[in-house]
């Protein structure tokens, strides 16, 4: 929960909301990606590799004994092993972790992989504690689950494109070169980032009442996040980090609610 709070108000508030039996195995999910995420990108005075392979060795030898002295390792093999949560999904999510360890631009294959490691499987993972074993219903939800997760993937990159360029000499979306990068090019992700977010509103309406207020506060986030950087000029994202402010979040906390209690998610 700390880790949470301390690295996203937007997702703290979302878990919040949640049925009091899912927040903690979430918490849990969220602190795994975030402590990995944080060796590739942050801890640049150290031996990167050598600590995302230690970290990877950990993971998997907390989830094959059952126990971890690792307090955000246990927590989370604890929900792996209680929700099944397929080592495919773990293992896809610490590949793309890798990648960034060597690469700095991303065609499209490589594009698409990152985007499926990365938040595709976050999303795929929470979805397995959502469906608490329902194989049906995971099956059924898991594309819309694979979309959301892209599209708030997208827009962190397209909102963070000058950071990731600057400070990590990263360039997430294929064909994009940032000395030359355009409204014309904003516009084109823009629109594939529209459509992951149309599908994904699909599901979130599926969802189980235990999470779907708590989904779909994320999802009206987001896209306020994004619809900000969609009215923003090319030269705007070059230039500076747009955000939703704090009053902004919570709005969206009691319009959700009402939204929920009137049936209208």
């Amino acid at each position: 929960m700390l880790i949470t709070k301390r690295y996203s108000t937007s997702f703290s508030m979302g878990i919040q909301v949640f049925a009091k039996s899912l927040r903690e195995p979430i918490y849990s999910i969220y602190g795994f990606v975030r402590f990995a995420d944080e060796i590739v990108d942050t801890f640049h005075d150290y031996d990167k590799k050598y600590l995302l392979d230690k970290f990877k060795a950990d993971t998997y030898e907390a989830i094959a004994s059952g126990i971890s002295l690792n307090p955000v390792l246990h927590s989370f093999q604890e929900v792996v092993r209680k929700y099944n949560i397929e080592l495919p999904l773990i293992e896809s999510f610490l590949k793309s972790m890798e990648m960034d360890l060597y690469f700095h631009t991303y065609e499209d294959n490589l594009y698409e992989e990152y985007i499926y490691g990365s938040a595709e499987v976050v999303g795929l993972m929470c979805l397995r504690v959502f469906c608490a074993g329902q194989e049906d219903e995971y099956q059924r939800l898991a594309p819309y689950a694979r979309s959301l997760g892209a599209a708030f993937q997208k827009v962190n990159f397209l909102r963070d494109v000058k950071s990731d360029y600057d400070i990590r000499s990263r360039i997430y979306f294929p064909g994009i070169d940032f000395e030359s990068f355009s409204d014309a090019d904003k516009k084109l992700i823009e629109a594939d980032i529209q459509k992951d977010f149309e599908h994904a509103y699909i599901g979130i309406k599926s969802l189980p009442k235990t999470c779907r207020m708590g989904v779909y506060l994320a999802y009206k986030y987001y896209t306020s996040l994004f619809n900000k950087i969609k009215q923003a000029p090319c030269s705007a994202i070059l230039s500076e980090r747009i955000r939703v402010p704090d009053s902004k979040k919570v709005y969206f906390l009691f319009s959700s609610a009402v939204r929920n209690q009137l049936g209208l998610i």
